[in-house]
This record gives C-alpha cells, sequence and structure tokens, in this order.
C-alpha cells in the first residue's frame, strides 16, 4: 500500500527540488512526509529540503516524553543525505561538553549555533540522532528522514525568528556531549547495508533483492523507501519519492540495482 503523501510549504523551503520532487510554481517546498498507516503508527517518513538554516533543537526519549504528559513516545531519528549544495552542513552535538548553565547562556546569546559541531555533508552520509542530541539542519541540503512517529520538538535557538522558544523544557533533556562518531557514516555506492539497529526501529538499505540476515530483521510489518529502480510491494509499483506499506518483507520485490530502505518498528521484547 503507497502512504498518502503530505507536501509542506516552509518559508526555508526550496523553490527547486531535486528529483524525483517538483515544487509546485511559486512555491517552497520544505517537507514531504508520508501519512503513517494505522497498522504501523510508530514510525515516520519524511523528505526535508531546506535553504536556510533550521533552530538548533533536541527531542525527549520515551519516558521523558510521557513524565511530561505529551505522549508515550518521543523522538529519535536518522539523516540519509540524497542532496547537499557546496558548503551544505549538518549540525549535531557538541565540539565540547556543555552543562545545563552553559547551554542555556548559549542559546540566550546565539552562540550555541557556533558550538554545535558541523558537519560538510555530501549524498550517501548518513546521521543516527538519539533523542538527547542537540541538533541543527543547515542551509543547501536534501534529506530522507526516518523517526519514531512523535511532533515533540523542543527550539533551543531559531535565529531571531519570531517563533516559540522551549529552553526550560529543552535543556533538561539535552545532552551537552559530543554526537559518538560510531553513530555516522558514509553508506555504500553499491550493495547492502543495515544502518540502524536502535532501540526503536530498524533501518536497512537495499540493493538488489534482500541479503542473508535482512529478513531476520524485519520479521513484521515494514516501510519500503525507493531511492532508485523498479520496486514493487505485493504486485503494486512503488517509485522513488514515494513510501510504502509491506504486510512482509516477502511481499517485497526488488529488480536487479534498484536500491531502496526499509524501515520496520522494534516490537517489545524483540
Amino acid at each position: 500500500m503507497t502512504l498518502p503523501t503530505i507536501t509542506v510549504e516552509k518559508p526555508w523551503g526550496r523553490d527547486l527540488l531535486p528529483a524525483p520532487f517538483t515544487s509546485p510554481a511559486g512555491q517552497r517546498i520544505g517537507e514531504i512526509w508520508f501519512q503513517p498507516p494505522s497498522d504501523l503508527p510508530e514510525l515516520l517518513v519524511k523528505y526535508i529540503f531546506t535553504s536556510e538554516k533550521l533552530s538548533v533543537q533536541v527531542h525527549p526519549d520515551d519516558d521523558q516524553a510521557e513524565a511530561a504528559g505529551l505522549g508515550r513516545q518521543g523522538k529519535e531519528e536518522c539523516w540519509l543525505v540524497i542532496d547537499a549544495q557546496p558548503g551544505a552542513q549538518l549540525g549535531v552535538g557538541f565540539d565540547a561538553p556543555l552543562d545545563a548553565e552553559a547551554m542555556r547562556a548559549a542559546a540566550l546569546d546565539g552562540s550555541i549555533e557556533h558550538l554545535l559541531t558541523w558537519h560538510d555533508v555530501a549524498p550517501g552520509d548518513f546521521f543516527y540522532i538519539p533523542a538527547g542530541t542537540v541538533h541543527a539542519i543547515g542551509a543547501g541540503v536534501g534529506i530522507v528522514e526516518i523517526q519514531q512517529n512523535s511532533d515533540i520538538t523542543y527550539r533551543l535557538f531559531d535565529y531571531g525568528r519570531p517563533r516559540e522558544l522551549h529552553l526550560d523544557a529543552g535543556i533538561a533533556v539535552a545532552h551537552g556531549t559530543r554526537h559518538d562518531p560510531a553513530l555516522r557514516r558514509r553508506v555504500p555506492r553499491n550493495g547492502s547495508a543495515a544502518l540502524v539497529d536502535g532501540p526503536h526501529f530498524r533501518l536497512d538499505l537495499m540493493e538488489g533483492q534482500p541479503a542473508a540476515g535482512i529478513a531476520d530483521r524485519h520479521k513484521g510489518k515494514l516501510l519500503v523507501i525507493p531511492l532508485a529502480g523498479m520496486v514493487s510491494v505485493a504486485g503494486a509499483s512503488v517509485q522513488p519519492g514515494q513510501c510504502a506499506l509491506a504486510q512482509r518483507l516477502e511481499d517485497v520485490d526488488v529488480r536487479e540495482g534498484a536500491r531502496l530502505l526499509i524501515a520496520s518498528p522494534v516490537q517489545s521484547g524483540a
């Protein structure tokens, strides 16, 4: 089942999107996301396209979201860069440890932007962002984001834009630490790779039919995100730029040379 697509205009979006996407005339598209199906509501897939830096922000984990009365699901996410203009960067974690008092002061005076670790990025760069990681998406980047299906975002700094900040809540959950290098990598140009084996979801890059072991990682319903080539789910074609629900991995047929992401939630006790 191909998921419904929601296209969202943003002031910081782009009026020229990379293939296979197109932007309607006169619109700046910042997000393209897919309505999570009712029988797999745990995960959300979206594409993000930027022409400006996004806010410095942080997300709570499940326990922190529940304690704040915001539901039982926090937000861990990951990014695969699919498009990057010259100079594109992603800010993830801090250059040096930062305590809560220093983080608050830096958020108030704007220097928090410069304390982040900014990574030059190119298509194929991959980052896993645990809850509590302070981060920001820079200008001129296109990413596909797979995340827990949560919209809880605490903004710490927003470049003077007239939007609400959430300093108390954000600093309470933020980790003033470096991003673990083991959580970022270059994905291979060819072949398959396990990208995430986290507490909430698993994510694999596939080229061609599933490699040995992938079926053991995705035993139930999963999301299928084609990146290139021809993919079908239960006999229905799914194109790059779309996302589909598969009841099982065996329902996914991948033509030779096609590349796709597959994502599934981690079940309790799995």
